[in-house]
């Protein structure tokens, strides 16, 4: 029966296994090497998994964090991850996609928790009031508590017609407890043409910040759904304690395209239109984010006497 689940134990799963390739000529100009933007000293003199680390702790609770890593990148997240409980860091053999790292850390946390609500995170997205954020997050958990058999979606208000964001169409209005604006999910659209991102617009659609919530029963069973395979073979290879086997011979799965557009019945949105979400996709929204925040490190200030820096192009921006 909905909402009557006695768990109400909370899960956040960080994702920060991605490779960064798109920054990477950025992140060697801040850091000095390639690494990815996750561990990317862009805001100052910590990088943004350490922020996204600051946002999260408050809302999960100390030890409820659970970081998805890649081996490859050992040398970039040993130092900030030292403190953590062993446990709550899984680490991959190798990047194979945001579905794949979602399916591997749900399965470890089942190991020991029974049905607990869980939130996906990016760790190298960017929000200019991290109170707000946590007001959001709350709500969406409550939504959650209420709506046990959905996924709950975070779609921030777009502010110009983005060509290279995923995009989410609200469809009917739930109601619910907690008050707060719900829709179910019409449709998903992935970079859009700049004509088909102008009518999403004007029809009320929002940006896919990638933020999920949902009991970990309503993820399994969404992720069962479209990509079966997957989920039997990383299962298998959870109960033989070996990662290794699986991920040399499965494929990379994207959840937004693979899992989420495929199957959006069953899944809830919101909006957040407070937070000051951010998508550091490219050098160009980077310098934008930082500018409209007025933050300016070091690197920035050094790289304008250098150099000319990018502009970004509001209204139909096309990434490298």
């Amino acid at each position: 029966m909905k909402g009557q689940h006695i768990n109400q134990q909370r899960w956040a799963i960080v994702l920060a296994g991605g490779d960064g390739t798109r920054l990477r000529g950025l992140t060697r100009k801040i850091d000095g090497d390639g690494r990815p933007k996750q561990f990317s000293r862009i805001f100052g003199d910590r990088s943004l998994l350490s922020h996204t680390r600051d946002r999260l702790e408050p809302i999960f609770g100390d030890g409820r964090l659970m970081f998805v890593v890649t081996k490859g990148h050992e040398s970039f997240y040993s130092d900030e991850l030292a403190d953590v409980d062993p446990s709550c860091v899984l680490e991959q053999p190798a990047n194979r996609g945001t579905g794949v790292a979602i399916i591997a850390s749900l399965l470890q946390l089942l190991e020991h928790e029974v049905d607990p609500i869980v939130g996906i995170f990016p760790s190298d997205h960017y929000y200019a009031d991290n109170a707000e954020f946590a007001t959001m997050v709350n709500s969406a958990i409550n939504v959650s508590c209420e709506h046990d058999d959905s996924v709950v979606l975070i779609g921030a208000k777009p502010e110009w017609p983005e060509v290279e964001f995923g995009w989410i169409e609200p469809g009917v209005m739930i109601t619910n407890r907690t008050r707060t604006p719900l829709f179910n999910v019409g449709r998903f659209c992935e970079k859009p043409r700049p004509a088909e991102a102008r009518s999403l617009m004007r029809k009320g659609g929002l940006w896919n910040t990638f933020i999920t919530i949902g009991r970990a029963g309503a993820f399994l069973k969404l992720l069962s759904a479209t990509v079966l395979p997957a989920m039997t073979s990383m299962a298998e290879a959870v109960v033989r304690g070996n990662l290794d086997s699986v991920y040399n011979e499965i494929e990379a799965i994207d959840f937004s395209k693979h899992v989420l557009s495929a199957e959006p019945a069953g899944l809830l949105v919101m909006a957040d239109n407070t937070s000051g979400w951010a998508d550091l996709g490219n050098q160009a929204r980077v310098i934008h984010t930082l500018d409209r925040n007025n933050t300016e490190p070091d690197w920035l200030r050094k790289m304008r006497r250098s150099d000319v820096t990018p502009q970004l192009n509001l209204q139909v921006h096309v990434g490298p």
